[in-house]
């Protein structure tokens, strides 16, 4: 099942089963979606659609974090609610060992041998990643792996 019709059934299952928070994140996600399909001018492909998941939970995690550092635990508590909901859409995290034999078959590939030669890499390491790691792991593992 595509990913867009399985987020359009879970709707419909949050709905029938009242579940709210659900419900909410998921309405939130699909007005996401279209919007990024306004901006594409064309339909959206599993890539965009987890490139939309990921920078949602990216600003989840960090508003929970300004909430908890703010001393609001409710609001951060209902955003890392919000989180393992979007979470449930991305595919499995890369472990440590598979990134890092992703990244080095990219420096081979691009033929890069210094950290100017980073932006070759990280071209051609996003692409095989996409949403199966956080991008600021990739990218202080090619720094140090070029350095």
């Amino acid at each position: 099942m595509k990913l867009m019709d399985e987020i359009n059934a879970a709707v419909k299952e949050a709905m029938r089963n009242k579940e709210k928070t659900r419900l909410g994140v998921l309405r939130m996600l699909m007005s996401e979606l279209k919007n990024r399909k306004i901006e594409l001018l064309r339909e959206l492909e599993e890539s965009d659609i987890l490139q939309v998941i990921t920078r949602m939970v990216k600003q989840r995690q960090d508003s929970a974090e300004q909430f908890a550092q703010g001393g609001r635990q409710e609001l951060a508590d209902k955003e890392k609610a919000e989180i393992e909901v979007l979470k449930g859409y991305l595919p499995q995290e890369l472990t440590a060992d598979e990134l890092e034999k992703i990244v080095k078959e990219a420096i081979a590939e691009t033929g890069a041998e210094s950290k100017k030669d980073m932006g070759k890499v990280m071209k051609a390491v996003m692409p095989k990643i996409a949403g199966r790691a956080d991008g600021k792991a990739v990218n202080q593992l090619v720094a140090r792996l070029l350095g």
